[in-house]
């Protein structure tokens, strides 16, 4: 059976998060679509170039891997012409990649390890999309000393939001059996709550208020969440609960002074 989209559902809402993070402080440009557009279709061709490698009938891949290679293709392009520095960013998401790939050759593609290099992506993101929206037409990114304390701030509440979510789930699903991962994903909940008050701080009050409102929610929910037993559609359902008060805090944040 031909498989056009990946069974991760989750992954959707990890692709978007930083999207969303991104364009909170990033200038405002019709390159945001096309950025968009390139990152998120890249997650099923992933899929599909991951299937091809790998599966044992890699035939059901050929046409997924093609679709969405012409969808990706344009939008990269697009970028690319505008914004020519996006090559090197290019070449380190696939020097990322290749480790995906590694895991992946090894049928270890739920490993710690692995999930971790793809928050890294995600979280990566954040900054990508402000230097979209800030650079130019040039070989050259933005320097690093001119990117705004705000979009590091992001990248690293994208950082925490995407941890958590991982062991968490992890500790209810796949993991369920194996209490340290229950323990683990309460350890980086809380540690998570005393990041955000560090970096609140960095961000400025009252403002930065907003940002630790969320990790304090989500340090809750991985100590009260999973007391019962759970369906995953319900377990995914809060987890996007918790994306989207991470999104709201941080959207507030940027506009109470």
């Amino acid at each position: 059976m031909t498989t056009y989209f990946p069974p991760q559902h989750g992954a959707w809402a990890f692709l978007g998060l930083p999207l969303v993070l991104g364009a909170i402080v990033a200038p405002g440009t019709p390159l945001l679509a096309a950025l968009a557009l390139a990152w998120v279709a890249a997650y099923p061709l992933s899929y599909a170039a991951l299937g091809l490698v790998r599966a044992r009938r890699p035939q059901r891949f050929r046409r997924p891997f093609a679709v969405w290679t012409a969808v990706v293709l344009p939008a990269a392009g697009v970028l690319v012409v505008s914004r020519p520095w996006l090559v090197w960013v290019g070449l380190g998401y696939l020097a990322l990649f290749a480790v995906n790939l590694r895991y992946a050759r090894r049928n270890d593609e739920r490993a710690v390890g692995n999930d971790l290099v793809f928050v890294a992506e995600c979280a990566g993101m954040v900054a990508v999309v402000w230097a979209v929206g800030a650079g130019r037409r040039t070989w050259s990114p933005p320097a690093l000393d001119a990117v705004p304390g705000r979009v590091w701030i992001l990248v690293i509440v994208c950082g925490l939001v995407l941890v958590g979510s991982t062991l968490h789930v992890k500790s209810l699903v796949r993991q369920r059996r194996d209490p340290r991962y229950a323990r683990g994903s309460r350890v980086v909940a809380v540690a998570s709550v005393a990041a955000a008050v560090a970096v609140a701080g960095w961000w400025g009050w009252p403002g930065g208020v907003m940002l630790v409102v969320p990790f304090v929610a989500l340090a809750l929910r991985a100590f009260l969440v999973g007391l019962q037993p759970l369906r995953p559609a319900t377990i995914g359902m809060i987890e996007l609960g918790g994306f989207a008060l991470a999104a709201v805090g941080s959207q507030l944040a940027s506009v109470v002074t």
